[in-house]
């Protein structure tokens, strides 16, 4: 008795749910909740850090000093944006020394939509010491990536690219890989 007196009702409740006992009929009986995550699942944008106003993408930009801003602009909902948050999710903690990732919902904070003309679902960029990092992708678009990039590897070479080219005070860097014939418009 003296036990459950320093273990409150609700973690002991929490504790005796979650065991790896024999109870999985009742655990089958929670898995509503479990269902909830699932349909999240996804969608990776609850793992990279929002920005959720005009101010706050200005200060990530600007607050960097060392590192390439990496911001994907788009829709949380959106199926591209989810695959594509997928990719940034699997690299951000690869590229953290030289690369900081957010995520910025153009729905939520449409400061940036006329100004970096983000007018596809889904749209990432590169800024570097205040200042908006160009990328030669073969495309002809130079300002932004406008689809979703699911090679890892890729958009790892891609940010190290940025990265090298920008810390040499280049404004417009040459991808290392080309693709004009991959993407037809």
């Amino acid at each position: 008795a003296g036990s459950s007196s320093r273990v409150p009702p609700a973690a002991a409740a929490a504790a005796a749910g979650s065991g790896s006992g024999s109870g999985e009929v009742a655990g089958r009986a929670r898995r509503p909740r479990g269902g909830r995550a699932r349909r999240r699942a996804p969608s990776m944008s609850y793992l990279l850090p929002h920005l959720n106003s005009g101010w706050e993408v200005d200060q990530a930009i600007l607050s960097e000093e060392d590192r390439v801003v990496v911001i994907r602009f788009g829709h949380d909902w959106d199926e591209q944006c989810m695959r594509m948050d997928e990719t940034i999710a699997g690299v951000a903690d690869k590229v953290k020394n030289f690369a900081v990732c957010y995520l910025v919902d153009i729905s939520k904070v449409s400061d940036f939509n006329t100004m970096y003309e983000l007018y596809d679902p889904c749209t990432v960029m590169f800024f570097f010491r205040n200042k908006h990092i160009m990328i030669d992708l073969g495309t002809g678009n130079n300002n932004k990536i406008n689809w979703v990039m699911g090679d890892k590897q890729e958009f790892i070479d891609i940010i190290e690219t940025v990265y090298r080219g920008a810390r040499k005070g280049r404004g417009l860097v040459v991808s290392p890989k080309d693709y004009s014939t991959k993407y037809r418009y």
